[in-house]
């Protein structure tokens, strides 16, 4: 008896040493922010004094990571219809105030000293992404009327700007043009002008499942893709080509781009990357597996 008691104690010192050997290589990880657990980060938004917001669909809410930390930024409640319980995107618009698309509520929300308010009252199908014109007005694709629509940033009722299909990700240039990825159309990766009408930047089919997309100020155009574990380049001309692509990303969605670097949400490796301009990933935030 004395024995098996020994090797019990044993097998569960080696167990122990084994979790605190895992977690020194999680800490060692370089860049790699520890605090809040991460567990489906979509979305991910750069604020100011260099911090960054991300939307949690598994949170659900939003998480702030700054300074080599990480907290709540507003933590939503696990009941079906309440503010952010579907969170899908998060943006910040140019005067810093935060921003978020939730499903479960069908609606886009401002938040106004740390608390959400509903920009549309419910009129926004499934909305998956924002950007913000120059006049500070909101741009949201809309997944179930697969159309984008425009909400003045005061709030009120929303404008058709233009028909797509399967409209996902929006980014808005330095040149105030709006850019939409198109997941489910012959031309997946579109730019629409004030008038609404759609001109195609890439005009074939090359991504498997696009979610998100930045571009950069040379006009290079990134282009998440799901399926394919990857980020593409998109030239002036239109051609795709993979950046980045398989290990570690496991499921690359949202975009961000800050200081010339292409953040990369990652809910599959329950990740925040950064990609400099090699296509080096460097993780910001990882959560403990």
């Amino acid at each position: 008896m004395r024995g098996a008691g020994v090797r019990r104690c044993s097998g569960l010192i080696g167990m122990l040493n084994a979790g605190l050997i895992a977690l020194a290589a999680l800490a060692a990880l370089p860049g790699a922010v520890r605090g809040e657990e991460m567990l489906y980060p979509l979305s991910v938004a750069v604020a100011g004094d260099d911090a960054l917001l991300v939307a949690d669909r598994m949170l659900p809410g939003l998480l702030k990571l700054q300074a080599g930390t990480s907290e709540v930024f507003f933590q939503g409640k696990k009941t079906f219809r309440t503010p952010l319980n579907a969170v899908r995107a998060v943006a910040v618009a140019a005067d810093g105030t935060v921003h978020a698309a939730d499903s479960a509520t069908r609606d886009v929300f401002k938040f106004v000293d740390g608390q959400p308010v509903p920009l549309t009252q419910g009129k926004i199908g499934i909305p998956v992404d924002i950007a913000f014109d120059p006049s500070g007005d909101l741009f949201v694709s809309d997944l179930e009327t697969q159309r984008i629509w425009r909400v003045p940033a005061a709030g009120g009722e929303p404008k058709e700007v233009a028909q797509l299909a399967a409209p996902r990700g929006l980014f808005v240039d330095g040149a105030g043009r709006l850019w939409a990825v198109a997941a489910s159309g012959e031309q997946p990766l579109v730019r629409i002008a004030a008038d609404g009408s759609i001109e195609p930047v890439v005009k074939e089919r090359v991504f498997e499942f696009p979610h998100d997309v930045v571009v950069a100020d040379d006009g290079t155009a990134y282009v998440s893709d799901n399926y394919a574990r990857a980020v593409w380049k998109v030239t002036a001309d239109g051609t795709a080509s993979k950046w980045i692509s398989g290990e570690p990303l496991k499921g690359p969605v949202g975009l961000a781009i800050r200081a010339g670097k292409v953040l990369i949400a990652d809910p599959q490796a329950k990740t925040v990357w950064e990609a400099d301009s090699e296509g080096k990933l460097t993780p910001l935030h990882q959560a403990a597996k």
